[in-house]
């Protein structure tokens, strides 16, 4: 019996590139979906060509060449160089061209704008189309590490502890000085001279860092911070804020965040909120953004939270919780477990970004209670921020709909799963929050083209997205015709996509 043969490879064959793409690749479908993108109206560089000079590559083959790639985990411009020349449905895609991977690098690293664009001009398109309802958002953060290693990156504790370690040394080293001969004295001379030029180096940090009014520094990525990543490990990275529509769980708005949460709950939900064009809408969140200004930013723009309330925190293990005072509104006052009467001053106390209230009693001092409620030698103290009916009037909603807020995991964490475990996206290959997000919204537009497939099929989807371009190219050119001003359509323009 003989093996399975191959074709001779001496053989003249002629190979039929539109034969060996399959109608439901992937490939096809973004082929045509950058087609019916208006790239020049979204930033990408190199849209529009002169007459003059040598032509550069169109940006929608490029911008091809990325969703294709990425959706298969290849982010390396290097690799996706390789992918050009070995990658039968790319000779497709790309129509033979095989850009160069400096090529390649340049175009994500110049159109990080445009990415934006796109990606808001997508989720304005999936909103037209009906995928996305705007009444229930989630809104969740993930953390990717950054291209800076842990030794690059710099606080004052540990600059601090770096100069204390050489001043320690050079003390050590001329201590020994008297003691030493002369060949040994030459050596020492030169471990100090060396230690006191490492030492201008970490001071020429520390005024960097006290200029810069940060807390910290990185040297490679300057943008990077030391994060708390998943499972208590700790790196340099950046925290990627998102949010999700509930209908059909597509991401809608994505943004690089402070090291935490508790300032990006109303950041998020105000430019969702602009974005998507709503008066009102619900949020879902995690305990992470429970924090009285931004739910009251929320609440002043009309959006209603529900964020999983802090756990209530006491000074020591022993103590009776907060939950065993009782609040009065009207007399302003707390009354304790032994029904005493704490009451607070007229004074407010700066917290930085909230005020609050200090609330005591005398009667602590001969309370019987007084072991069980606190340890302090003043008695119990409970201190009330300026937000705090805000926040329980949150707390109120989600422990009144726990079904409701549950939905939270299944429409935000979903995404992230599948952008970090299955695509890869732990880590960034770029520098700088505005390439490092470049790579984010790569991964979301691909994301929700697979959900669009998945929801609708691909092929009502190609007839809903053809359908939907030629509606806003017919009543775009109608109003230009209308108004022939250029500031006129191009204010007509976007506030046409936007309704």
């Amino acid at each position: 019996m003989q093996h399975v043969i191959g074709e001779d490879r001496n053989q003249f064959q002629i190979i039929y590139l539109e034969q060996l793409v399959p109608e439901n690749s992937w490939a096809r479908v973004i082929d045509l979906f950058v087609d019916l993108l208006p790239l020049a109206e979204l930033g990408f560089k190199h849209s529009t060509t002169q007459n003059e000079g040598r032509p550069p590559y169109d940006p929608a083959m490029l911008l091809k060449l990325y969703l294709y790639g990425y959706k298969y985990s290849i982010r390396s411009s290097r690799k996706l160089e390789h992918a050009c020349k070995v990658n039968v449905e790319l000779w497709w895609l790309l129509k033979g061209l095989t850009p160069s991977f400096r090529t390649i690098a340049y175009f994500r690293k110049e159109n990080s704008n445009a990415f934006t664009a796109t990606f808001k001009r997508f989720v304005l398109m999936l909103k037209d189309l009906d995928l996305i309802e705007g009444e229930t958002i989630a809104i969740d953060s993930f953390k990717i590490f950054a291209q800076n290693s842990i030794r690059k990156n710099f606080t004052q504790k540990k600059i601090d502890r770096h100069l204390d370690y050489i001043d320690k040394k050079v003390a050590e080293y001329e201590a020994q000085l008297d003691e030493s001969d002369a060949e040994d004295k030459a050596m020492l001379k030169e471990k100090i001279q060396l230690k006191l030029n490492r030492r201008k180096k970490y001071e020429e940090l520390n005024k960097a860092l006290k200029d810069s009014g940060e807390s910290q520094i990185s040297l490679t990525d300057k943008d990077a911070r030391a994060l708390m990543l998943t499972n208590n490990i700790s790196g340099i990275g950046f925290n990627i804020q998102a949010a999700a529509d509930a209908k059909n769980k597509l991401l809608i708005h994505s943004h690089i965040g402070g090291t935490t949460d508790k300032r990006e709950l109303a950041t998020v939900a105000l430019e969702v909120q602009e974005l998507l064009g709503k008066d009102t809408f619900n949020t879902l969140s995690d305990a992470g953004y429970s924090t009285g200004d931004q739910l009251s930013l929320c609440k002043d723009s009309g959006i209603c939270t529900y964020s999983s309330p802090m756990p209530s925190t006491t000074p020591y293990d022993n103590c009776l919780p907060l939950s065993s005072f009782i609040y009065n509104n009207e007399g302003n006052c707390y009354t304790c477990p032994s029904g005493e009467r704490m009451t607070c001053g007229s004074g407010w106390i700066n917290r930085g970004h909230y005020k609050s209230k200090i609330y005591k009693t005398k009667a602590c001092k001969n309370c019987q209670k007084r072991k069980i409620c606190t340890q302090n030698k003043g008695g119990r103290i409970i201190e009330r921020s300026e937000f705090q009916d805000i926040i329980d009037e949150n707390n109120r909603r989600v422990l009144d709909n726990p079904d409701y807020y549950k939905l939270r995991r299944a429409i935000i964490e979903h995404p992230f799963g599948t952008l970090k475990r299955q695509w890869g996206f732990t880590f960034t290959l770029m520098r700088g929050k505005k390439n490092a997000m470049s790579e984010a919204y790569i991964l979301m537009i691909i994301y929700n083209l697979k959900r669009c497939l998945s929801i609708m099929g691909e092929k009502d989807f190609r007839n809903k997205i053809k359908s939907h371009y030629f509606h806003y190219l017919y009543y775009y050119t109608l109003f230009c015709c209308q108004f022939n001003c250029e500031n006129n359509s191009h204010y007509l323009k976007i506030n046409f996509m936007r309704a």
